[in-house]
Formats: C-alpha cells, sequence, structure tokens
C-alpha cells in the first residue's frame, strides 16, 4: 500500500518568523537554547538519523486502516460558555479544526523529520503533530512486529527523532505562551490552535505511563502539553518581572521605590491583558486568568525575596515593606475592581513567609535606630553652628525663650510613627520604643555638649538658652503624652537630671561673678561708695532675668534659690570679723535694701543705737529666720561694735533660737550659713 500525506488544516506561520527560517539548518532549530536537557552527542546522532530516515516501505493490506492513522480519535475537551453562545469565534474556529482533522483521513506520503520540523518552524504544529503522531504509531507497530530485534541501535535513533520532533513542539509551546505577553496583540488563532494541539495530544496518548519498552525514546508516553504550558506561563512571568527596569543606587537613590512603582504599573498591564484578551483564547476549564495570577504571584515573591537578601537602607526597607503591605494588594494592582472577580487575592498565600517578614521588620527597625541617631546628630550640629557659635538669641514666644527642639523631635517621632502604623500596629510599638531610647540616649549628650562648650566659650546666651532648653525639654515631655499616650517616667528622670547639671553650672557661673562683689561688702571702697552695692545688684539681674522667661514652676524655684543664696552670702560677708570703724560708717555701709528681709533686719541692729530697739530687731529676725542661732546674732553684734558681754546680755532669751536647729529645712537659711569662729569686739 503506498503511504499517503497526512492531511491537517495547516495554521498560519508567526509573523515573527520570516521566510529566511523556511531553509533554516534543522541542526540549528532543534539544538536551540530553548530545548534544555539534550545530550549533544545524542542529538547529533538523531540529526543524522533523521536525514537518513527511509521511506516506509511496509505494504499493509488496503482493507484495514493504516498504522500510521489518526484512529478516529475525537476531540473531548469543553469550550467557554462564550463559545458555546456563539460569542466567541476562535472557539468556533477551534472546534472546526479538530472536526476537519478527525474527519479527514491521511493522504499522500509521510513528511520527513526535515519537513516536519519546518512545519514547527512555521508554527503549523496541528500539521507537524499529525506527521509525528504518524511516525509514532509507525515504529510502533514495527517494534511489536520484532522488526527491530536484530538491529536496536535503529530503534533507538529513530525513537529519538520522534521524541526531538515532539519537544521542538514543546519549545514552540513555551515561546507562543511567552509572545503572548510580549507582543501588544494577542494572536487569539495562533492560541486557538494551541488548544487544539494540546487537546489532541491528551486525546491520541491518553494513558498516564510510557507504553514504550525500556530504552531512551518515550514512544507512545503522553506529552503532557497542558502542563508544559502551564510551567511556559510561570517561566513568562517570571522572566517578566525579573525584567523590570531597576537603577542602581548611584544612579537614584530612590531606585526600589522607583522599582517597585513601574513593577507594580507592569503587573497591572498583564493582568488586565490576561483578562480582557487572553482568557477568550482558552477553554474555562484551563483556568487562564488563575493560572497566571498564580505565576506572577510566585515570580514576585521570588523577587521580593532577593531584594530582602540585599544590603537595604531605611527608606528602601520601608519601601519594600510598604509595598507589600499596601500596594500590592490594593486597587492598584491585585485589587483593582476591574480584574474581579476572577482574581481573587484573598487567596492567595503570602507573598513572604512569617519569618521573612519579621526579619524584614527587625531590619528596618535596626536601620532606624541608627538614622535616629544621624537625626538627633543633626540636631545637635545645627544648634552648634547656627545658635551657640553665632551668640544668637533664642526666640521669646508668650514671654517664655523658645527653641526647635521640641518641635523638631516630635515632627521625628510622628513621620515615623504614621508610616510604620501604615505596615502594622507592632511595626508602630518597635517604632515608637526605639526613638523613645535613642532620646534618652540624646539628652544627656545634648547636655553635656551645651555645658563643655560653655566652659571653652563663657558665652553670654548661656543663661538664655539654659533657660529655653529646659522650657523644650519639658513642653517634649507634656507633647509626647499627649500625641503618644507614652509613659514618660523614664524621660522625665533624664530630664530632671540634665535641669540639676545646667542648675549646677549657672550658680557656678553665678558664684564666678558675684564673689568678687561680695568680698567687698564694708570694704573701705564699699563704705566710700568706690564700689557701690549697686554693682552686686547688677550682676545678680544679670543672671536672674533670663529666668522670668522660664516655664514655671521651674523658672520660680530657681529665682527663690538666686535670692536665698545672694542673702547668705551678703550675711556671711557681714558676720565675719572685721577692723575697727566708727559706727556711722558702719550704718552707711548696712543701708542696702535691695534683698530679702533678712538684709533689713541686720542693716537695722547695725544701725540702731538703742539697746531696746536693738532687741526688737534682733526678735523679728530670729521670728522671720527660725533657723538663725545664736553664733549668728553675736557675729551680727559684733559687727555692731558691742562687747561679747553685753551682745549676750542683748539676746532675748525667750526668743533665742536653739543651739542646732534643724538643717534640713527647704526655708533654712542661716542653717547654711558658717557662724564666726571669732568676733570682733570694739
Amino acid at each position: 500500500m503506498e503511504l499517503r500525506r497526512t492531511s491537517v488544516t495547516s495554521e498560519p506561520a508567526s509573523p515573527t518568523n520570516g521566510s529566511g527560517k523556511d531553509n533554516m539548518d534543522v541542526t540549528s532549530e532543534l539544538n536551540s537554547p530553548t530545548s534544555p536537557g539534550h545530550d549533544i552527542g545524542i542529538f547529533e546522532r538523531g540529526i543524522k538519523s533523521m536525514l537518513s530516515i527511509r521511506k516506509s516501505k511496509q505494504n499493509l493490506n488496503k482493507d484495514k486502516e493504516p498504522t500510521g492513522t489518526l484512529r478516529g480519535i475525537r476531540l473531548s475537551f469543553k469550550f467557554s460558555k462564550s463559545c458555546e453562545q456563539g460569542k466567541s469565534t476562535i472557539c468556533d474556529e477551534v472546534e472546526q479544526i479538530g472536526e476537519e482533522s478527525e474527519s479527514e483521513p491521511v493522504k499522500g506520503k509521510p513528511l520527513s523529520v526535515m519537513e516536519i520540523n519546518e512545519l514547527i518552524q512555521k508554527r503549523q504544529l496541528l500539521e507537524a503533530f499529525a506527521s509525528i503522531k504518524y511516525l509514532e504509531d509507525e515504529m510502533i507497530a514495527e517494534r511489536d512486529a520484532d522488526k527491530y530485534k536484530d538491529n536496536p541501535q535503529e530503534f533507538a535513533r529513530k525513537s529519538k527523532d520522534v521524541d526531538l520532533l515532539y519537544n521542538s513542539i514543546t519549545n514552540s509551546i513555551q515561546s507562543i505562551v511567552a509572545e503572548t505577553l510580549e507582543h501588544p496583540t494577542v494572536e487569539e488563532t495562533l492560541l486557538a490552535s494551541l488548544v487544539t494541539l494540546i487537546a489532541r495530544e491528551e486525546a491520541a496518548h491518553p494513558g498516564t505511563s510510557d507504553t514504550a519498552a525500556p530504552g531512551p525514546a518515550l514512544l507512545g508516553a503522553p506529552r503532557r502539553w497542558r502542563e508544559e504550558w502551564t510551567e511556559a506561563i510561570n517561566h513568562s512571568a517570571r522572566k517578566r518581572v525579573l525584567s523590570v527596569h531597576m537603577a542602581s543606587k548611584q544612579e537614584d537613590t530612590s531606585w526600589l521605590d522607583h522599582h517597585l512603582g513601574i513593577l507594580s504599573e507592569h503587573l497591572s498591564e498583564d493582568l488586565l491583558k490576561v483578562k480582557f484578551a487572553v482568557k477568550k483564547c482558552y477553554p474555562e476549564d484551563y483556568r487562564v486568568c488563575e493560572i497566571y495570577v498564580k505565576a506572577f504571584h510566585n515570580a514576585v515573591a521570588f523577587h521580593l525575596q532577593d531584594l530582602s537578601q540585599k544590603p537595604l537602607e531605611v527608606n528602601e526597607l520601608y519601601a519594600l515593606l510598604n509595598w507589600v503591605a499596601n500596594t500590592y494588594l490594593s486597587e492598584l494592582l491585585l485589587g483593582h475592581p476591574a480584574l474581579k472577580p476572577e482574581v481573587k487575592p484573598e487567596n492567595l498565600p503570602l507573598l513572604l513567609t512569617p519569618d521573612d517578614w519579621d526579619k524584614l521588620k527587625n531590619n528596618y527597625t535596626d536601620s532606624l535606630k541608627e538614622k535616629m541617631k544621624s537625626y538627633f546628630g543633626n540636631i545637635l550640629q545645627l544648634e552648634i553652628t547656627d545658635k551657640w557659635e553665632k551668640e544668637v538669641q533664642p526666640e521669646v514666644d508668650e514671654n517664655l525663650y523658645n527653641s526647635s527642639l521640641s518641635f523638631d523631635i516630635q515632627t521625628i517621632f510622628a513621620e515615623h510613627m504614621k508610616a510604620s502604623r501604615a505596615i502594622s500596629r507592632s511595626l508602630e510599638m518597635k517604632t515608637l520604643e526605639l526613638c523613645l531610647e535613642e532620646l534618652h540616649e540624646f539628652i544627656p549628650r545634648f547636655g553635656e555638649e551645651f555645658l563643655k562648650w560653655n566652659t571653652s566659650q563663657d558665652s553670654p546666651v548661656f543663661a538664655p538658652y539654659f533657660a529655653a532648653y529646659i522650657n523644650s525639654f519639658h513642653d517634649l515631655v507634656s507633647g509626647l503624652q499627649r500625641v503618644f499616650e507614652v509613659n514618660t517616667e523614664e524621660l522625665q528622670n533624664v530630664i530632671t537630671s540634665l535641669t540639676k547639671n545646667f542648675r549646677n553650672i549657672f550658680f557656678i557661673k553665678l558664684r564666678s561673678k558675684t564673689q568678687p562683689l561680695f568680698k567687698k561688702i564694708l570694704t573701705k571702697d564699699w563704705i566710700l561708695a568706690t564700689e557701690k552695692p549697686g554693682s552686686l545688684a547688677s550682676a545678680v539681674s544679670q543672671f536672674s532675668e533670663h529666668l522670668q522667661h522660664m516655664r514655671k514652676p521651674i523658672g520660680q524655684e530657681l529665682l527663690c534659690d538666686i535670692h536665698k543664696y545672694v542673702v547668705r552670702e551678703y550675711i556671711t560677708q557681714v558676720i565675719k570679723p572685721r577692723r575697727k570703724m566708727k559706727g556711722e560708717m558702719r550704718k552707711q555701709g548696712s543701708t542696702s535694701d535691695w534683698l530679702l528681709p533678712a538684709i533689713h533686719h541686720i542693716a537695722d541692729i547695725v544701725g540702731e543705737k538703742k539697746k531696746d530697739k536693738i532687741k526688737e530687731h534682733i526678735v523679728e529676725l530670729c521670728q522671720d529666720y527660725p533657723d538663725i542661732r545664736k553664733e549668728h546674732i553675736l557675729g551680727v553684734l559684733g559687727l555692731r561694735g558691742l562687747r561679747r558681754a553685753k551682745s549676750r546680755a542683748i539676746i532675748p532669751k525667750r526668743h533665742c533660737p536653739q543651739e542646732s536647729p534643724d538643717s534640713g529645712d527647704s526655708n533654712s537659711l542661716f542653717a547654711e550659713i558658717d557662724a564666726p569662729t571669732v568676733i570682733s569686739c570694739f
């Protein structure tokens, strides 16, 4: 019987394949990069075998069906509802192709391997498949008839030829799937032929196991082209995700943020194309949208896993976290209204595993911790260069010295808290925790730098900024409590310690300015008005006036401490042993009435001539200052010029203070003044 050429409906060649490919070398086509896993030596022997395949001369009974026919295979796959209702011409064409193929007998002599390969390159896959299947059936029949019993090598070569041709069709399937999204338009006829091809192969190889004898070939085995189609979609998705432009950090500081934005656009375009242009080319049981979404989801997950392993900075880590948490499932991407109901984001697994997600958040907080150190370092540097070194006076707002510290720090807190809250509640709490930790470290460091700078400069803006910073830090505490509802107990302790250090330095500076003036009390220059009391008052006022711009109650407490210091130092100087001087001169030296009542009482005692009046003044002094001791009064009377015996007689016994009063009283004055051990008697 004369073998006839298999007759099938031919598909148009792909527009990407020009006429020059018709005569392409067979070796280069079958050994293309899209045919991985083939042994080179075996392949070369296969090519030689292809070129030497003889036309079959086996005569079969004309009354019997030829071995190489499609044996009346009937297609059984289901078409989409739109096809059944006549809404899709593509489905109609696929069905027509199938009917024509199974109704026409195989005519003409079978094609050679070279000719079949040319059909595959032209994307005439249905005709190529029919011819390959003819060769396959013929070889199975010859094998069953023990034709190759004495020459198994020839059978192996021919089987390999068939296998290589099937693999070539597999490569074409992969190329068609890849081009589906790469080309601007979808070749609907080509996809329809692809669906028909897969259906015919499934019908031609219905078994689930290899029916061939052991050997290198897989004659009669299912080719699983639907699985290859799915894997081709997975490969296409990975390729498209990885091909999205990604600039280097040197080219673009926001490289990752921009990359993820471009990735979102490309994913959205591809998925919309799948739903509205690709899906209609396939039967419903292909679940096209589901397969594509899963493929892209897995590709994105792989890509993000790779990105998360890079050494990312805090802004880059946040861009990645934010994209996963907020962008990917939003209406900008998988949640796009146009993708519903086919795309169901809620059914997808997590892009990152819980462990990877936690690791990414931990990397972010670790990086943010270093960023916070940098923020606070910049704040300190700006204070040094823009304010301290230039000795710029702080601003006054509502009669209070004002610093931008509180506002700057709260702004930093608010920005990062808001950003982390968008990712997760746990990340927000972690961010707040580390911000507070860095603040607790910053405030003492800030105070040290401020005091260090003051020591080296002795700047006149120390007192104003001392007040401004104390105001600002206490505003910061109340702001954090109000806005972020945090426990500020530890922060208040830190600020209390800082305030104490500032206060100590303040009084050290005050003493350095006033001690020389205190020592001039009752000296000759003082008495002769060469050194006026106003100089002492002026020195104290220059310091204390800045405290009027400090927030209560701290400012008031410090003013009270200054007054107490001045009175104590004045009295200490007054009751010290002095050289002889006339009474009138003593009176002139004791007329300072600009301090607290103790000064008035002492001035009255020193200037009074009548003993009864002196006693009254002593009583008033004792009533106002219960901590005064007898030694202090004796010192004042000694300044008055009275001898020790007369002084003791003047002191009222019933009003005389205790010898050892409680010096721990917060209102004590004289308890902090050393009584003179020697009293001058005049």
